[in-house]
């Protein structure tokens, strides 16, 4: 800094770092997020698969088979756009991920990558979490470094931080944490709200009332070059006389299946915990969802309503006293249907994607009454995932049951070998609590037996 006839030189500590970073512009300005935080960038136009639709004034996303929720970054940051002769038609969406929260972020442009320095932000600016830094691109302008966490955060749509808050989170789901899941919630028979994991649902339709046709009695559709049957979510739900009826939509594999309703009131998010048990078929109980007592749909009570082999070839929480299950299954389909039956059922369930995420918990101490794995995985499969759960000092112990399409007698015996307790058809819910509550019930007698002898 120079004065007069004098100079002199102020040493700043700063903490740089190189990073690969996708440049966008929302409004007109730009900004620049860290390449590893994008999981996909997508573009929608008017004749693009992907669409974006609106639930409850909520933009969400149908990409391929999952519905994701959209936070514009222009409106989060009040940015004024001059769009000038752009084009209307089209717009960008920067997908990504925080821990097991997926979304994506509408912005205006998006241009290259580059090299940046990532730059500290500074302290007038930190109380604002939607950035994690700024940086100098090479034409010399000053730009913001978005943080995805921040931005999550932001919208109310979910609790996110760093890796190390993240990985605490699934720790905490073992050990009677509350995470929190996306749920649909609509009405059908009546003014009952009920609710589905969102996760599970691949599209939100209106279909033609004039589209529908009948096969031995039931109503189907013809969707995307296949028949798709069409079932009520409640015996009283009645079909529109015209225009179009409103159905959610539920595929995996080749097989989609419709869910006729009344209306679609809103996504939400919020913890799952079933209280009140129900004995009505289609429901697994009630929980308190948004404030409200809100009806939690048996998935799978109309998935084999409409394919009674539906799950023959496919590949939360309460009190501390109640037993905990790991679920492994790289099916994310799988892994919402499992958590509310389980959840439902008593359980404290965590469910994670991979064997290699679930032997990280176990690496970190994190002990579980029973584990339910799936057998075809990629990566690890789940024979290999047995093998190395029967290794360890602190799970060779604990019951593992092996879920798995395939069932025949040489799937037993192999899984008996790696040191499966048990193998459970996928999906044979019945039996499959069943095995469950007979190892509890095994374990809580040792137990029980163990300490009497003490």
């Amino acid at each position: 800094i120079q004065g007069k006839g004098s100079s002199f030189i102020i040493k700043i500590p700063l903490t740089l770092a190189i990073v690969s970073a996708l440049i966008v512009a929302a409004g007109n300005e730009r900004f620049a997020i860290s390449q590893i935080s994008v999981v996909e960038l997508v573009r929608v136009t008017n004749k693009s698969e992907h669409q974006i639709e609106l639930i409850n004034n909520s933009p969400v996303l149908r990409l391929r088979n999952r519905l994701l929720p959209l936070v514009n970054l222009r409106e989060l940051l009040n940015l004024n756009y001059d769009q000038g002769k752009e084009s209307k038609n089209e717009t960008f969406i920067v997908v990504s991920q925080v821990g097991t929260y997926t979304f994506g972020i509408i912005v205006d442009r998006v241009f290259d990558t580059e090299e940046i320095v990532v730059k500290p932000v500074a302290p007038i600016l930190r109380n604002i979490t939607m950035f994690s830094g700024n940086t100098i691109l090479g034409d010399g302008s000053v730009i913001m470094i978005l943080d995805p966490n921040g931005i999550a955060g932001a919208t109310g749509e979910t609790t996110v931080g760093n890796d190390d808050q993240l990985v605490d989170e699934a720790e905490k789901a073992s050990g009677r944490g509350a995470e929190k899941t996306s749920m649909l919630i609509f009405k059908a028979g009546g003014d009952y709200l009920r609710a589905v994991p969102l996760a599970l649902v691949a599209r939100l339709e209106e279909i033609d009332i004039s589209k529908i046709e009948h096969s031995f009695g039931k109503p189907v559709v013809q969707y995307r070059g296949q028949l798709m049957p069409l079932i009520k979510a409640h015996e009283t739900t009645n079909m529109v006389t015209e225009g179009m009826q409103p159905i959610l939509v539920f595929s995996d594999a080749n097989r989609s299946m419709g869910l006729i309703v009344d209306e679609i009131v809103d996504i939400v998010e919020d913890t799952l915990h079933v209280e009140l048990k129900a004995d009505i078929p289609g429901v697994l109980g009630t929980a308190v969802i948004n404030g409200k007592a809100t009806d939690v749909v048996d998935t799978v009570y109309y998935l084999t309503l409409a394919f009674g082999n539906w799950f023959a070839n496919v590949e939360n929480q309460g009190e501390a006293s109640e037993p905990s299950i790991l679920i492994v299954d790289d099916s994310a389909f799988f892994r919402n249907l499992l958590s509310p039956l389980l959840s439902s059922a008593g359980y404290h369930v965590t469910a994670v994607e991979s064997p290699i995420i679930a032997l990280e918990l176990m690496n970190k101490g994190n002990q579980f009454d029973l584990i339910v794995s799936d057998i075809e995985m990629p990566d690890m499969d789940g024979f290999e995932f047995a093998i190395e759960v029967k290794k360890s000092e602190s799970w060779k112990s604990t019951p593992l049951i092996a879920l798995s399409s395939h069932t025949t007698e040489d799937d037993f015996e192999r899984g008996r070998e790696v040191g499966f307790d048990d193998y459970v058809a996928k999906f044979d819910r019945d039996n499959l609590l069943k095995v469950i509550g007979e190892f509890l019930h095994s374990k809580e007698s040792k137990f029980l037996e163990n300490t009497s002898e003490a």
